[in-house]
């Protein structure tokens, strides 16, 4: 009884020190550069959306600046869009591209 105490007692304990994190290596010291320029945060969908608004109106690149956003994956028959990711199912261009408008357009105006 004693030597099976005994032997879980050691196990308990080697375990326990197997889960202790190894000590931290020194990193070295960084130092912030002023000219480093500060990291953007991403842009929000909705952003890039009105981003694309700026762009004229019926143009090949308001176009390709929706698609890069929600890459078009026609369909034949492309249902009716509830949101502005089933514009990519439009196949016609002219089409996706006034279903990205409406949407855009509804976007409130968001803060810089």
């Amino acid at each position: 009884m004693r030597a099976m105490i005994l032997i879980f007692a050691m196990l308990y304990s080697a375990s326990a020190l197997a889960q202790d994190k190894p000590p931290a290596a020194a990193k070295p010291a960084q130092t912030k550069s002023k000219a480093a320029p500060a990291k953007q945060k991403p842009l929000s969908i909705a952003a890039k959306l009105q981003a694309c608004l700026e762009i004229d109106d019926a143009t090949k690149e308001r176009l390709n600046c929706y698609d890069a956003i929600f890459p078009p994956n026609p369909k034949p028959k492309a249902p009716a869009a509830k949101g502005v990711m089933d514009c990519r199912f439009i196949k016609e261009e002219d089409e996706r591209l006034t279903c990205f408008n409406g949407f855009a357009e509804k976007i409130p105006k968001l803060p810089r």
